[in-house]
Formats: C-alpha cells, structure tokens, sequence
C-alpha cells in the first residue's frame, strides 16, 4: 500500500499542520516573503522533534478564500516547501492549496520535492463557502500524469467540512469513500462539519 510506503504504518499516524502567513496580494497579507518561510521552518522544528509522522503545509490565513488564485500564491508555497522540505528531508511533507488549487498543489509539490498533497472537490460536487465545488478527478489524475507527478500521493476531503451536501444528501459516507477509491484516490481525508470540530466516530466505523 502506498500510504504504508511513505508513512510507515497505517494506523494513528499524526501529521502537524503548518498554516502559512497571509500570502502577497491576500487581505491579511502582513509578513515579506522571507518571514513566512521563517515562521514555517520555526514550526516545521517544533513538529519534527515531537516525532510527528508527516507535515502538511496550508496557506489557511489567505481568508476569505477564491477558486482562482494568481501565480503569486503558486511562487510563494513553492518558497515555503522547498525551505520546509530542506530542513526536513526525511520527513514526509505535504501540501494544500486553498481553495480546491488542486492542480497548483501538484506542481509546487513536484517542484519542492514533496510527497502528497490534499485535494478538496475529488468526488462529488459540493457547494463550499467559496462556492461551488465540482468534482476533479478526472481532470486531475490527468494532470499528474502530464507533469510526470505520479510518485505524488493524493489524499482527497470527502464530504468536505465548511461545505453543503445537500446536493449529494442520498449519498453516504462511505458511498463516497467508495467512489474516491474508484476514482484512484490514494486516500481520503474525513473531518468534522468545521475546523476543529472533530470527525463523527460513527462515520469513520
């Protein structure tokens, strides 16, 4: 299995999240460049000598969030990774682009040498707080393919936190679990309703 491959071990793997400074052109953008890139090493540090199994790498604070963003927030993760990923070569590290940047994530992972990024909008469209989310599959895996970014694992939000299913409200969990194995996933990501609300332990049964 490949997620064994890359973290290990399947079971009780953490993974610390590492939420970059507002980016240039972002409403709360505050930080130069060279700042964010300090700020996620400092935290990538702390991570790494607790003995997390991974990191994943966010630009969380670019709120509200657009399906569209400029090539300066694609230059700007790629900063970030590529010096997260020098000061922890050994360990696996992972990005998300907000908000569905799915294909921007696979190039600067490929560009900074990561492992696997997080996709929102796999399967199954959904309405989001940023609007609606159609599913990308498809469009996707293609994509990786083009690039020669196979070795980058794709971890994809099933029934997405922050989001509306009610388009998708005769579909289950794990119906949708299902689906994004179909679909060649290489897993899937199961959270609460919002962040930091934790996931429904009947769901994840």
């Amino acid at each position: 299995m490949k997620f064994v491959k890359l973290f290990g071990h399947l079971k009780s793997n953490i993974i610390g999240m590492i939420h970059v400074g507002a980016l240039p052109g972002t409403p709360l953008h505050r930080s130069a460049v060279p700042e964010l890139m300090d700020e996620a090493c400092r935290e990538a540090e702390l991570y790494h000598k607790e003995g997390v199994d991974g990191l994943l790498i966010e630009n969380m604070h670019d709120v509200p969030y657009v399906c569209e963003s400029g090539p300066e927030v694609c230059a700007v993760m790629t900063a970030v990774c590529c010096a997260v990923k020098r000061l922890c070569p050994a360990l696996p590290v992972g990005l998300q682009v907000l908000a569905a940047r799915n294909r921007t994530a696979l190039a600067v992972a490929l560009a900074s040498g990561l492992e696997f990024i997080r996709a929102e909008g796999f399967v199954f469209s959904h309405v989001a707080d940023e609007g609606l989310m159609n599913a990308c599959a498809g469009e996707l895996l293609r994509y990786r393919k083009h690039i020669g970014a196979e070795h980058i694992q794709i971890f994809t939000d099933i029934k997405k936190k922050h989001s509306a299913h009610a388009l998708t409200a005769d579909v289950s969990i794990s119906e949708t679990a299902r689906a994004a194995e179909f679909f060649l996933s290489d897993g899937v990501v199961v959270t609460g309703p919002a962040t930091g609300v934790q996931a429904n332990p009947q769901e994840l049964s």
